[in-house]
């Protein structure tokens, strides 16, 4: 197939279905009991040099239990799909996780404001950036998804993040049409945050999934966090609810309020006031090194993060001023 014209950056990942195919052909598909700890889930599957995805979309259904524990255990020259990543992106480049992105939306805590550190790093020259949509970067796990090596799109047409991506224009065979044809990205692990899930890693989400279940099915291995693990007869009950099944899913963690300090549709509201004193604090270096080794690095693990912000009893607040906003 010809290819008309292309984006000037790399592709950070390799589209080759036949290897990933090859991958999925070797993993286990067993209903097997997959609890286990952050920390244990981190150490098991996210090694440095990795390409890491995270679920939820913007400050909504972040696995943030996870973030944390890979800033904490000062995972390396990850490569990162960037598909409207705020809290969690701001999180990982405090740890300087990354060295390659895959950005859509980036930097920006949407109406919130920008983050002066993850600025900061991604103008260092420390990262590799290729752009894309956030509708690019679905397109892509839907290839991936599919077991396909490309994805076709017209959205990015004439753009300027056309340009600057990794994206190639082909012609279609049958009408002559062009396409922006972009590359299937199978991450090596993906982190996505759940209402519940069985032990298993039978998951349901409530409300909006976004690129989720494209993810879940892309990813080579897919951590669970989970606001409750329930027993598999309240999956069996309603499964027709069931958002990812346990054959993808390699790591099952119950972290109640594992979004914190974003928001968790129908469960709890963002913590405004902490994310803010992120962002404060992100504007001397001096001042957010401290106030990352005060929240992150110094708590022996997401439980004692929320007991230093405020604990159940903020957690209550959100709590009632979610479903104040929902009512």
């Amino acid at each position: 197939m010809e290819v008309l014209e292309q984006g000037k950056n790399p592709i950070f990942t390799d589209p080759d279905p036949d290897k990933a195919r090859e991958f999925f052909r070797n993993k286990s598909r067993a209903m097997v009991d997959k609890r286990m700890t952050a920390k244990e889930a981190v150490e098991k599957f996210v090694h440095d040099g990795d390409y890491l995805a995270i679920g939820g979309f913007g400050a909504n259904r972040i696995p943030n239990a996870i973030v944390h524990e890979i800033v904490r255990q000062r995972k390396k020259n990850l490569g990162f799909l960037g598909h409207t990543s705020t809290h969690d992106f701001q999180v990982l480049a405090a740890g300087k996780c990354f060295n390659r992105v895959d950005a859509a939306y980036i930097v920006g805590l949407e109406a919130r404001g920008l983050s002066p550190n993850a600025r900061r790093y991604m103008e260092s020259g420390e990262v590799q950036v290729t752009e894309w949509t956030n509708y690019a970067l679905d397109v892509r796990l839907k290839a991936a998804a599919d077991g396909v090596s490309f994805g076709i799109l017209r959205s990015v047409l004439g753009t300027d993040t056309f340009q600057m991506s990794g994206a190639k224009v082909i012609e279609c065979p049958f009408t002559g049409k062009k396409y922006a044809a972009v590359p299937a990205c199978w991450p090596d692990v993906a982190a996505i945050h759940v209402h519940e899930a069985d032990v298993y890693g039978n998951s349901v989400i409530r409300g909006i999934s976004v690129a989720d279940l494209e993810l879940a099915r892309a990813a080579k291995h897919l951590i669970i966090t989970t606001e409750q693990i329930v027993p598999n007869s309240v999956i069996r009950d309603n499964p027709t609810a069931t958002s990812i099944p346990f054959y993808l899913v390699d790591a099952v963690v119950e972290v109640p309020y594992g979004s914190y300090p974003g928001n968790m549709p129908y469960l709890y509201f963002s913590d405004e006031e902490h994310l803010a004193a992120w962002l404060k604090a992100e504007k001397d270096p001096e001042e957010f090194a401290r106030f990352l080794d005060h929240y992150i690095y110094s708590s022996a693990n997401f439980e004692e993060y929320l007991e230093k912000c405020g604990g159940l009893k903020r957690i209550e607040e959100l709590r009632k001023l979610e479903h104040l906003v929902n009512d």
